[in-house]
């Protein structure tokens, strides 16, 4: 090997050299539309089967692989050329869909909404993701490339993607780094405009990092992503888009600085500057720093006047249900990045850091990347109903006095996209009794109802092919991995043919975290093994996940399974290594159930049980996450009642016999129970119901377009108003927030009264008036309201809802009276507390930290609620 420090070294690109009829082939593998349509994916399997998978599913390589006599051959296959011409419309197609919007009377004319994460799990070729969040995120532009949302996104090009895993002799896991040849994937360098690649500066300590720019087309969405292996940065900086999630805290923060500042400069530099910006998790919060920045040089504004309309166009998602999965970095490291930054955006660097604090006061505080996003974003959201919960719980420091149902974090639930993870062989199935509008209408999601008209026998015996194949592969790939451990060839046979095709298959893939619990299902290992070694009614295990190189706990889970496995003397137990898009797509084709047991309420959503349950596979899971909002009988089954343990071991127990129970009595009963058709009709309508509750509902295309109409859409028309007459509307809503903070202090709420001078009955009226000292603020500035709910047994108002009272005169001296009625609908103890928030139109649908003043002023609103015995 020659280096460029031992020599000048001059590149040049070799592209396929392509017959003219065969040249379409080269636009349907630059555009990742073909990972989720099996018509395209069969053009390059029938090139030449082995290339296609020893390429790793990689349509460019393979082009430039193929010898040319086959690619002569087929340039004179009319049925070949047919069927890439049928693909080529079908692409065609796509690119010129009218967008969903714009059929409704909600179109907003002409917008953009830039999408930034740090990971995005496209196809298994393009190894920039490491798990769930990345698959999402994958999902995300698939699904608004199909809806027809004006998205781009922005992410890193990471040269060595995340690790690969193998396991050694003593099933520890191993990590190995591969190396992507950008030459060879779908990622096109972005033209300069001086020639060349476009290239962007981002300022570290001391140093300019000079940033590439390629795109990925996903559709007709753009994935823009930034990398610094290139000549103008030194050794260090080349590494900072090196490895996903690799290296230390140093590394981390130049990542995040690329994804965010360089990300808005990259777009800046394309010249797109997006109406609206989705952080999909805090890795790249930096951005809204960057955007409040070009504000300020722009329109000559101090920090809080630029800062609103930036945040009105922020939307922030959460994933993260426990402090410790948030990025924080220590105040120096903030200190030494940031240094040089601060006077940019106007502010002290005690000012940047406050940024980053839940406690804007504690100045020993770490800066978290979460808490970044949350200040600066007006639209913030978690991702499944529970998890909604857990986040505005978790996050309701930020906004003192605030009932945590109030803290203004909502939820969409997340989804999968179903093309992408369905089986070809239901997707022809669906294409002969849904019709043509399940793939054609993306937002049709009543045309699943029709599942119902397969009939069963097809149904099952189109499982029964996928199972097969799994277990097929499933042996290819334990024969594989044994041979690298250096099991001998008897032990490798007994080994595979221990896998079953016609057996009851459990699968279980996710990332290996201890809270995960991946070896729940062995906490009885006697009981286990009565049911693995049953062959009157087997079943099996096919289990996959990487753990993080630092976890050692997860690594300790993954050798617990394989050392059982071994030492059961049978391989019904299989963990399959590495696992990637390519591993799961199987296993959620070919289980019959998939198994979920996290520790309720640290799932903040799961969507490997998503891409199961549109395959037919049947959930066995936890009530957390995503299946805590899903489940109902008849669609899978549920592990425990939504039980809250103190003592792990005590959860540990009672949900693994609780998992022994559901396996014995139900799940397997069932499965074997056949008519003479051999076909088990209640686990087929169990299949049939799952397909059609689950489909459309956790499906991203329904995703997006709730992301669009309840946060994208409100956040487009709120920052419209902001950036209205040159940043007018949010020059004076900074002036009425500091107006707002110099004056709370003076609130009062002085008397209030409410004639119940004993039980009330149900539904009946109270009328309440209340005299307020509102200082300098006028009336229109302040909402004045009851807050009413149930009185628990310890004293505290719970379940309240706040509803305005109505002006009904000033008193003089800044004092004024303000009337409201409360009803109850239900029998039992109420109360109500009456507080002080800010109002206006400027207001509505923002929550502003720390601007509220409860009667009494108590710290919390169940303090001294007014009470009344409802009859």
């Amino acid at each position: 090997m020659i280096s460029p420090s031992q020599a000048r070294i001059r590149s040049f690109e070799v592209v396929p050299a392509l017959p003219e009829p065969l040249k379409p082939l080269l636009d349907i593998a630059n555009n990742l539309w073909w990972s989720w349509h099996p018509e395209a994916v069969e053009l390059f399997v029938r090139l030449d089967r082995r290339l296609w998978a020893s390429t790793h599913h990689n349509p460019v390589k393979l082009l430039g692989m193929v010898s040319q006599q086959t690619l002569d051959q087929f340039a004179r296959d009319e049925g070949f050329l047919n069927s890439m011409q049928r693909v080529v419309d079908g692409l065609r197609d796509h690119m010129t869909r009218t967008p969903w919007l714009d059929t409704t009377e909600h179109a907003p004319g002409e917008w953009t909404v830039a999408y930034f994460c740090a990971e995005f799990g496209l196809t298994e070729c393009l190894q920039i993701y490491s798990g769930g969040l990345g698959c999402l995120a994958g999902d995300h532009l698939k699904s608004a490339a199909e809806v027809g949302i004006p998205l781009i996104a922005v992410g890193l090009l990471y040269r060595h993607g995340y690790f690969q895993q193998y396991l050694n002799a003593d099933g520890w896991q191993q990590e190995s780094i591969p190396d992507l040849d950008f030459s060879n994937l779908m990622t096109q360098p972005v033209p300069g405009k001086e020639g060349g690649q476009l290239k962007i500066i981002v300022e570290l300590p001391g140093r300019k990092v000079t940033c590439a720019v390629w795109k990925v087309m996903v559709g007709r969405i753009s994935l823009y992503l930034l990398d610094t292996n290139v000549p103008e940065n030194n050794e260090e900086d080349r590494g900072i888009t090196g490895q996903l999630y690799g290296g230390d805290m140093e590394t981390r923060i130049k990542q995040e600085i690329v994804l965010g500042v360089g990300g808005v400069r990259a777009l800046e530099a394309i010249g797109v500057r997006p109406d609206v910006c989705h952080m999909n998790e805090g890795h790249s919060a930096f951005l809204a720093l960057e955007r409040i920045r070009n504000l300020i040089a722009e329109h000559d504004l101090s920090f809080d006047e630029a800062r609103q309309q930036a945040a009105a166009s922020h939307v922030f998602t959460t994933h993260t249900p426990v402090p410790a999965g948030i990025d924080r970095f220590p105040k120096e490291m903030i200190e030494r990045y940031f240094r040089d930054y601060v006077a940019s955006i106007r502010l002290d660097m005690e000012g940047m850091l406050a940024l980053g604090r839940e406690n804007v006061y504690n100045q020993d505080e770490a800066f978290s990347m979460a808490v970044l996003a949350l200040r600066l974003s007006e639209s913030a959201n978690g991702v499944s109903q529970l998890h909604g919960v857990v986040a505005r719980d978790m996050w309701r420091s930020m906004w003192p006095q605030m009932p945590s149902e109030e803290v203004p974090i909502a939820h969409v639930t997340n989804g999968v996209h179903a093309r992408s993870w369905l089986s070809a062989e239901m997707i022809y199935m669906l294409d002969r009794y849904l019709g043509a509008r399940w793939q054609s209408d993306p937002v049709d999601h009543e045309v699943w109802k029709n599942i119902d008209e397969v009939p069963d026998e097809e149904l099952w015996r189109v499982h029964e092919r996928r199972r097969q194949r799994l277990i097929v592969w499933g042996r290819r790939q334990l024969k594989k991995q044994l041979e690298a451990r250096g099991t001998n060839a008897q032990q490798v046979r007994e080994a595979c043919d221990s896998l079953d095709p016609a057996a009851l298959t459990i699968g279980f893939a996710r990332r290996f975290a201890t809270y995960k619990r991946g070896n729940l299902f062995m906490r009885d290992t006697q009981r286990l093994l009565e049911m693995l070694n049953n062959t009157d009614r087997p079943i099996q295990f096919l289990i996959a996940g990487k753990s993080h190189p630092a976890d050692g706990g997860g690594k300790d889970l993954i050798r617990q399974i394989v050392h059982f496995a071994r030492e059961a003397g049978h391989h019904k137990v299989v963990f399959l290594e590495n696992y990637d898009i390519h591993v799961a797509r199987y296993l959620v084709q070919g289980a019959d159930v998939w198994l979920n047991n996290p520790r309720r309420g640290m799932e903040a959503s799961g969507t490997s049980g998503m891409k199961a349950a549109l395959n037919g596979v049947l959930n066995c899971s936890i009530l957390d996450g995503w299946w805590d909002e899903a489940y109902e009988s008849g669609l899978g089954w549920a592990i425990g009642h939504r039980e809250m343990y103190p003592n792990p071991d005590v959860a540990d127990d009672l949900e693994s016999r609780a998992l022994y129970d559901l396996l014995e009595k139900e799940i397997i009963p069932m499965f074997y129970d056949r008519d003479e058709l051999g076909v088990p009709r209640q686990w087929v309508t169990m299949m049939k119901k799952c397909i059609a509750v689950l489909a459309p509902r956790f499906n991203t295309n329904r995703m997006v377009q709730e992301y669009t109409q309840q946060l994208y859409l409100p956040a487009l028309h709120r920052a419209r108003a902001m950036a209205a007459e040159g940043l007018k509307g949010s020059v004076r809503f900074a002036h009425l927030k500091d107006r707002l903070r110099t004056a709370w202090g003076g609130l009062g709420i002085e008397e209030v009264t409410a004639p119940v001078s004993g039980p009330v009955g149900v539904h009946e009226s109270v009328r309440i008036a209340a005299v307020v000292q509102l200082g300098g603020l006028d009336p229109e500035e302040v909402k004045v309201q009851v807050y009413a709910g149930c009185i628990d047994n310890d004293g505290n108002l719970t379940d309240g809802r706040a509803d305005d009272m109505a002006y009904a005169e000033s008193l003089g001296d800044g004092r004024h009276r303000f009337t409201g009625v409360i009803s109850a609908g239900n029998s039992g103890r109420h109360g109500f507390a009456i507080r002080i928030v800010p109002g206006g139109a400027m207001f509505d649908g923002v929550t502003e930290p720390g601007l509220i003043h409860w009667e009494s002023n108590a710290p919390k609103p169940k303090a001294k609620p007014k009470t009344e015995k409802v009859a």
